[in-house]
């Protein structure tokens, strides 16, 4: 069982980091925040099938997200075109 002072210790510092971290996203940003994120871990996924012929550490940005989805449908399979789907349905809702 906690002390209150441990109690207030942690609930004052708990506050401070909350108010520190608190980001304003569009939807928009967040939707790109996604979209990088997944088209990050397809890429890792689907490298050996699909992205054989590029760097395996690739950086993948927002402005290659696009890209990454008409790879998956060109050179991969049907489990390739799930996230593809995915990738291409966030980037294209502006």
């Amino acid at each position: 069982m906690l002390s209150k002072e441990t109690r207030a210790y942690f609930a004052e510092i708990g506050r401070r980091g909350g108010l520190r971290s608190r980001r304003a996203l569009s939807q928009e940003q967040a939707r790109q925040m996604v979209a990088v994120g997944l088209a990050r871990s397809a890429y890792r996924m689907f490298h050996a099938q699909c992205f054989w012929s590029y760097l395996p550490d690739l950086p993948i940005t927002s402005q290659n997200t696009s890209w990454v989805a008409e790879q998956l449908r060109r050179n991969g399979n049907r489990a390739a075109s799930r996230p593809a789907d995915r990738i291409q349905s966030l980037t294209s809702c502006r």
